[in-house]
């Protein structure tokens, strides 16, 4: 896993986030340590509020950051609820023939990348499979299933053959040359595939990982659908598999923007997720015996990001381990418990406490990894911790281990809560930085449509906008900005991208609320409710029920619960510390 370049900033990771910590919906009691017991001395909590139970304060970050997805919208718009967007980018893949006139624009500019686009897509298909119940009791559920299936409309659309991947479309020099608002857009927009002899196995994979996701998502309501996206899947991820190689190898202007490091973590997280989806031993056997050991880093925990799945693969094949199933050899089963220990180093490494505990963190207790778009790291583990501790719940496991001390499920959760309260503003700025939740939140948001008089006749050269010192004339709801620099310090300058510019890659965090209830320290796992089924057939069931049965007779794949002319701020530079990975290690 190298260290070279990435491009970005947080925008809807805030949804995985907000929606894991909304309710209050333990079903059963769960287990505490007592102050200063080291994990020896345990006794339940009090079981907490119903399941569906709805924290008002979470539940409001979840749908003003769900307007995000609105903001972002490419093509003609259905039901559009943001007054100053409309249609665009309506002849978007004309030149091949296609309608890639759907998906997101990816951050402040008006490019389309699949890459983060798809990344964006499974997480979000992943909170709605663990969180869906909460989400429709905060009245969220719809919105996000439309956003979803922009996406995966976009997937399927820019995959016409076996082979062939859309990965990008726009030119990013074009683009950044420009500042103008999407609906009159009047420069070329080539398009950029992958196929046999150009491969981006990272790409193609995490497109797999997405549609599977997606396919698990919509197969009660729309089996057709459904069915579609599980063919795409499939035949997405023997292309990446077959003709391997990276996208920004293939094409190196790419590394200016998304310059993914690695492409065998997507072939794991994709494989994971179609195991899910279909049941197929083939999958599980990919990610445990035949390239567990080679790939998948067991025993080195790293941060989940667009660049990173092992982190979000470790979490997810954990859920396996923890529910378990006699189906599962005891070769998988062995490939599974390494993914589980190592997702445990993951979360030991978040706790403020833990001997294992990073110490990448800002005075104000945030995860902070980079200075450009520094909440992305914290938003991503943050999400990864609910899921995890919703597990331990789940199966009343009272704790991890860390270097020899214990820690619940409330610790965990705990940690959870802390950077999206950070985010939310329990910050030393006292700012919230999702835009149009609170009082006080970033007014010049790096963001091109936002900026500019939704009756202004720009043409191409509206840089007046970008360098005004006036605050946006239209909200950017839903946007998570960049984030705080290290010291905790933020300056709202729409020139100032490092800190203001938010993208649709990073919007994990609004999802999160929906599993943790803030309140007391009570713990709340989710329902966990994924549908338990063969291809053909859906059931819905209780994880108490499954925990209570040992899995028995189920199937294996266990369903539960800058000063120029331009915007040169954009590109990767030298001087841009936006473009620096930060692939590493958990526990430095």
């Amino acid at each position: 896993m190298g260290s070279k370049y990435t491009r970005g900033c947080c925008g809807w990771l805030i949804v995985a986030l907000v929606a894991a910590l909304v309710a209050t919906a333990a079903m059963f009691a769960i287990m505490k340590r007592k102050p200063g017991g080291g994990g020896k001395h345990l006794k339940p909590l009090p079981v907490p509020g119903p399941p569906g139970a709805i924290d008002s304060k979470y539940g409001d970050a979840l749908g003003v950051a769900l307007q995000f997805f609105q903001v972002q919208k490419s093509g003609k718009l259905e039901n559009n609820q943001i007054p100053w967007r409309g249609d665009s980018a309506l002849t978007d893949g004309k030149e091949a023939g296609l309608d890639l006139s759907k998906g997101l624009y990816d951050a402040g500019d008006h490019m389309k990348f699949t890459f983060p686009m798809a990344f964006t897509a499974t997480v979000l298909a992943w909170s709605v499979l663990e969180y869906g119940d909460q989400m429709s009791a905060a009245k969220q559920l719809d919105p996000a299933l439309d956003a979803l299936k922009w996406i995966t409309d976009f997937l399927i659309a820019a995959h016409p053959s076996d082979n062939v991947l859309y990965i990008q479309v726009g030119d990013p020099d074009l683009d950044h040359n420009c500042w103008e608002r999407p609906e009159t857009m009047t420069e070329k927009r080539p398009l950029t595939q992958i196929n046999k002899k150009s491969p981006g196995s990272d790409v193609a994979a995490e497109a797999a990982a997405a549609m599977a996701a997606a396919s698990m998502v919509f197969k009660s309501s729309d089996t057709t659908y459904s069915d579609v996206l599980l063919q795409h899947a499939q035949k997405l991820f023997t292309f990446a598999d077959t003709y391997r190689g990276l996208s920004s190898e293939s094409y190196p202007k790419l590394q200016d923007f998304y310059n993914s490091t690695s492409y065998v973590d997507e072939l794991l997280w994709a494989a994971s997720w179609l195991y899910h989806a279909t049941g197929d031993q083939t999958y599980l056997s990919y990610v445990t015996v035949q390239n567990g050991k080679t790939y998948a880093d067991w025993g080195r925990p790293t941060w989940f990001s667009w660049d990173d799945k092992n982190p979000g693969t470790q979490v997810l094949l954990s859920r396996l381990n923890f529910f378990g199933s006699k189906q599962i050899s005891n070769a998988e089963n062995e490939g599974l418990k390494s993914y589980r220990d190592t997702a445990e180093s993951v979360i030991c490494g978040l706790i403020p406490d833990s001997p294992q505990a990073t110490a990448s963190r800002t005075g104000g207790g945030l995860i902070w990894i980079s200075g450009w778009n520094s909440l992305q790291h914290a938003t991503n583990a943050a999400f990864l911790a609910i899921v995890y501790s919703d597990y331990m719940l789940s199966t009343r496991t009272a704790a991890v281990q860390c270097s020899g001390k214990y820690y619940s499920p409330t610790d965990i959760r705990n940690f959870a809560a802390s950077q999206a309260n950070y985010i939310l503003g329990d910050n030393p700025m006292k700012l919230s930085y999702l835009v149009g939740y609170g009082s006080s939140y970033p007014q010049q948001v790096h963001h091109r449509g936002a900026s500019i008089p939704a009756d202004a006749k720009t043409g191409c050269k509206g840089f007046q906008y970008l360098h005004s010192p006036d605050p946006n004339p239209n909200v950017a709801m839903g946007a998570l900005v960049g984030g705080p620099f290290q010291n905790d310090t933020f300056v709202d300058s729409r020139d100032n991208a490092v800190q203001t510019e938010s993208s649709t890659y990073c919007w994990i965090y609004a999802l999160e609320p929906i599993g943790l209830d803030p309140l007391m320290g009570q713990q709340s796992g989710s329902p966990l409710a994924w549908p338990i089924s063969t291809r053909g057939t859906t059931t819905s069931i209780s994880p108490v029920l499954l925990m209570d049965e040992g899995m028995r007779g189920f199937p294996p794949h266990i369903y539960v619960g800058g000063a120029r002319g331009d915007d040169s701020s954009q590109l990767c530079r030298p001087s841009y510390s936006r473009c620096y990975s930060t692939r590493g290690t958990v526990h430095a």
